[in-house]
């Protein structure tokens, strides 16, 4: 095998799998680590992969920090399609919380109640977009402004939330690592999320398949302290089988 055909065996396997550890490439491709660790660093130097702690991956592990104007742009589809499995969730006179971000801006987009349900949210998009049914009543977060998000953060909105409890928290996210957990670019963004999860029954993760293997910032929580993704049909069979493993319900927001 030349080094191209092995480079492209390994682009092949991670096509497969998302990441493998060196150890497994090697196996797989019969060769030494060494020889791996060598291949590795080429093709990260070509942009084609990336490389942490001991395996490869084909993503970028790193969630950049985009304005919520460039977000909206990314995985409309999937993000809609989510947000509609998102809704089916809600109850009659139901509590919740929303948290922020452009998949739950879908959700919000997507909840059409006929009863009364009370929404408590950190967005100013969320409320904004709630904001025409007469059915919900609407608790907007106070605290400093994130320009890039359009929602609040600080002690006021953490504070406030001491005094809620609600069946179900909506939170979108910048990374799931199975292994670190949830993510966001943004600490106090993080710490907010942190307080949600502490005023809610239950955590609904809604995030696109592009989430899965990447890290923002600031860690929310470990993937234990979850209890429910909603992603799209595009995940991966092996992130999949990780979830189910870990007793976390998993949805697959497929199209109608």
């Amino acid at each position: 095998m030349t080094k191209e055909e092995r480079y492209n065996a390994i682009m092949n396997l991670l096509l497969q799998h998302d990441s493998m550890l060196v150890t497994e490439l090697a196996d797989k491709l019969n060769v030494s680590s060494v020889t791996i660790r060598k291949d590795l660093t080429e093709l990260e130097k070509a942009q084609r992969l990336y490389r942490n702690h001991g395996k490869a991956i084909l993503i970028s592990p790193y969630a950049p920090n985009r304005s919520i104007s460039e977000k909206e742009k990314y995985h409309t589809d999937e993000k809609q399609i989510i947000g509609i499995y998102g809704a089916k969730l809600i109850e009659p006179n139901d509590s919740i919380i929303i948290a922020s971000g452009t998949t739950v801006h879908a959700l919000a987009r997507n909840i059409n109640p006929t009863s009364p349900l009370t929404v408590i949210t950190s967005s100013m998009k969320v409320s904004e977009i709630l904001s025409v049914s007469d059915f919900v009543n609407i608790i907007q977060l106070g605290g400093t402004l994130r320009h890039s998000s359009l929602s609040v953060v600080g002690n006021n909105a953490e504070e406030f939330l001491a005094y809620f409890a609600c069946s179900k928290l909506f939170i979108g996210v910048d990374g799931i690592d199975l292994d670190f957990g949830i993510t966001t670019t943004d600490m106090q963004e993080a710490s907010l999320n942190r307080v949600m999860m502490k005023a809610a029954q239950k955590t609904i993760v809604l995030a696109d398949s592009s989430k899965f293997g990447r890290r923002g910032f600031s860690k929310i929580s470990n993937m234990e302290e979850i209890d429910h993704i909603i992603t799209d049909s595009k995940v991966s069979p092996g992130i999949v089988k990780q979830i189910e493993e870990m007793g976390i319900e998993l949805t697959i927001a497929n199209s109608f």
